[in-house]
């Protein structure tokens, strides 16, 4: 074994390490600021294992798309709509988490399966170097046109819920002085989402 191919091992049991404790970390954690800050150090080790797979520009996309877009997105959400209320008991919560656990298991167990049942090319196919980027450009509007416009689709999903349940609610009198707010420039709908709190 030559120190280039040592050195690449100790890179991916690092990475993977990093990877497999921080989303258990994520999961595990009851401070969901942590869980959003491990989910990027998760998402930074994915990008380096790309690069060990001489995958530059997917582990750029990746740094760029999920850490510098969706995981931000994800704390300015926590940010703005972080209250603090004590947690309602939830009803059947065992059983809830025995059926998540079963189903994390089941996944887990046909993941392996797949692993261990494929037989995987060693070594791979040899990297295009420079013409990488084009050949993506190309799958991703050819053969995988459908799932990009998904993916595209759903981020704006989770920003317009993000923006949802970022909405405060319009007090009808000033909290500090208890005047009257002027309600003038609120439009005003059949379902309004006025609520005077001061009023039993």
């Amino acid at each position: 074994m030559t120190i280039a191919t040592s050195t690449e091992l100790i890179c991916f049991l690092i990475l993977g390490t990093v990877v497999i404790l921080g989303a258990i970390g994520v999961v595990l954690l009851s401070n969901i600021v942590y869980s959003a800050f491990l989910l990027g150090g998760v998402f930074m080790a994915v990008a380096g294992i790309y690069l060990l797979l001489n995958a530059s520009f997917v582990a750029a996309a990746q740094v760029l798309v999920y850490v510098g877009a969706v995981n931000v997105l994800i704390l300015f959400a926590i940010m703005l709509v972080n209250k603090r209320e004590d947690l309602k008991p939830i009803e059947g919560l065992r059983l809830r988490k025995f059926l998540s656990g079963g189903v994390c298991f089941g996944l887990l167990a046909l993941l392996i399966r797949v692993d261990i049942s494929t037989p995987w090319a060693i070594p791979g196919p040899p990297a295009i170097g420079e013409k990488a980027t084009e050949r993506i450009g190309e799958h991703l509007f050819t053969d995988y046109l459908l799932p990009f416009e998904l993916a595209s689709v759903l981020l704006l999903m989770a920003m317009i819920g993000a923006i949802v349940l970022a909405r405060r609610d319009v007090l009808l009198t000033d909290v500090g002085t208890g005047d009257s707010v002027d309600q003038g420039l609120i439009e005003k709908t059949t379902n309004p989402l006025l609520v005077d709190k001061s009023t039993p």
